[in-house]
């Protein structure tokens, strides 16, 4: 098994996202894992700035959740997490639990806000139990957040729901986390905002160059 080491930035603004798909039968083989891939399709959709990604399909057991999420930002660097998959009822059902367990602050509007999303289509969406979380080291934090197990219910929550004329209905997650991962000291990110408008107050936002400032 390979040590992991830290990931090199590429670019001062890159972000660093590890990705975790949570998953029994999907780590044993037994069918193909669907989170990692549907993850990465909404973020290269959804992000303007660079970022790579750290892959980890694990099973449903809470140590090794816990493990993975400290390897990935305490060892790899990432900046932020998303999970997918075990925040239902059911007794293998344990992200909330480990991802609580490596967190120094709780950041509870993010399942809240999922949870709203998730309501407009089906009424057991109060049985989903995501959470967020900050882990801070010395030198480094990260954002930890708990997605939804299915494609859809991922982009959705992270996209939020617009209506026929685009206009915003219910916003997503991530319309807040470039500015999360701002306030914790990691790279600014952007977003393309025809996907998901990335919100900054005025005095965070970077000053967006002049057309005749822009290189030849």
């Amino acid at each position: 098994m390979t040590t992991p080491t830290r990931i090199a930035r590429r670019h001062p603004d890159e972000l660093i996202i590890g990705l975790v798909s949570i998953s029994d039968r999907a780590s044993a083989g037994a069918y193909q894992d669907q989170g990692l891939p549907a993850l990465r399709e909404w973020l290269d959709g959804a992000l303007a700035s660079p970022w790579q990604a750290v892959d980890r399909l694990i099973p449903d057991e809470p140590a090794r959740i816990s493990d993975t999420l400290i390897e990935l930002v305490d060892t790899c660097g990432c900046d932020l997490v998303l999970t997918t998959g075990g925040t239902g009822p059911a007794r293998r059902d344990v992200t909330p639990e480990a991802t609580l367990a490596v967190g120094t602050k709780e950041m509870p509007g993010f399942g809240e806000q999922m949870r709203q999303i998730s309501l407009r289509f089906v009424p057991t969406a109060i049985l989903s139990r995501q959470v967020a979380v900050i882990r801070e080291r010395p030198s480094h934090a990260a954002l930890i957040v708990n997605l939804p197990g299915q494609p859809k219910a991922i982009r959705e929550t992270l996209e939020g729901l617009k209506a026929d004329d685009g206009s915003v209905l219910v916003p997503g997650i991530f319309a807040a986390i470039p500015y999360c991962i701002d306030l914790i000291g990691g790279p600014y990110a952007e977003t393309r905002p025809e996907v998901i408008a990335a919100f900054r107050p005025k005095s965070a936002r970077r000053p967006q160059p002049a057309a005749g400032d822009a290189a030849v």
